[in-house]
């Protein structure tokens, strides 16, 4: 069931944003550098906490990446995964991706890192009380967040991509559905037709951060991924991973790629899957990903 992307806004109940920057601090860490920064939400007053990787150094432009945090109920973690990973990654994912070139930028969603004095369950119920979703309001301040990255002068606008895992794989392709400046997205561990997993229940896997009223009335987890086309987009699933089940997979897949093939970008369109592998990153994943995001952002490790 195809959508549109302002269909989709309507849905989410997304509500724009701006972040400003209050303060900065800068560590050199000889391979790279880390940026501790901290915004202001114009729309709520909130401060967040972001984290941002770069290359060690001066030069050009350089590709970007929005990092999207994952999930896992582990709601102390937020934007720190950037430098300390967590336990379904195979190791902080910044310090790499300076490494392989990029300047890389990841915040605290609602209820996570420093904003989680807020309960998810609170956040969500007010939010569908004034008729916007919390999954709203976390893409709203990702799509803020990726306007800010934008403006950097280290940073060439015209190549940002965005990855993730769980939360953080569903964050990448909602907005890069909603937002054609995200040049290519490389997600893993999240992508199944929803449908699907209401009808075995695997659904209520989710957090109550994903509720979005309708959504499944008019469309489809395949339907939105494939408003990417034509840009380019690598899918990493485990085959035991029980939020992304062999059927549901799928059939979000088919979905998927009629997209693409209806754009003429067939080739653009990458689906990576590992048998006996459940809700983790492997090897594989991390390498095809590395590859991905270098060949379609055009980035060079850094020496």
């Amino acid at each position: 069931m195809s959508i549109s992307p302002e269909r989709l806004n309507t849905l989410l109940g997304l509500a724009e944003t701006e972040l400003v920057l209050e303060a900065c601090e800068t560590e050199d860490r000889g391979s790279h550098s880390v940026e501790r920064l901290r915004f202001r939400s114009l729309r709520n007053g909130a401060e967040i906490r972001g984290l941002l990787t770069r290359p060690s150094g001066t030069g050009d432009r350089r590709p970007a990446i929005l990092y999207a945090h994952a999930h896992g109920g582990r709601y102390e973690i937020g934007a720190s995964e950037l430098l300390e990973g967590r336990p379904a990654l195979l190791g902080p994912p910044g310090p790499l991706l300076a490494e392989h070139g990029f300047v890389t930028l990841c915040i605290d969603m609602p209820t996570f890192g420093e904003r989680s004095i807020v309960t998810e369950s609170a956040a969500a119920k007010a939010a569908l009380w004034y008729g916007r979703t919390l999954f709203g309001q976390m893409l709203a301040e990702q799509r803020a967040a990726l306007d800010w990255l934008s403006s950097r002068a280290d940073v060439d606008a015209g190549r940002i991509g965005m990855t993730g895992i769980s939360m953080g794989a569903t964050l990448s392709y909602f907005l890069a559905a909603l937002d054609e400046r995200i040049a290519a997205i490389a997600h893993l561990c999240c992508y199944a037709d929803f449908a699907s997993l209401v009808e075995t229940g695997a659904h209520d896997r989710h957090g109550h951060y994903l509720t979005i009223p309708g959504l499944l009335s008019e469309t489809s987890t395949g339907a939105i991924a494939g408003l990417v086309a034509p840009r380019p987009q690598l899918i990493c699933v485990g085959l035991d991973d029980p939020l992304t089940p062999p059927r549901a997979l799928e059939l979000a897949y088919a979905e998927t790629h009629a997209a693409y093939r209806a754009a003429g970008a067939e080739e653009a369109l990458s689906l990576l899957t590992e048998p006996g592998v459940g809700h983790v990153e492997t090897a594989s994943m991390r390498d095809a990903v590395l590859a991905f995001l270098g060949h379609h952002l055009g980035a060079r490790k850094h020496a």
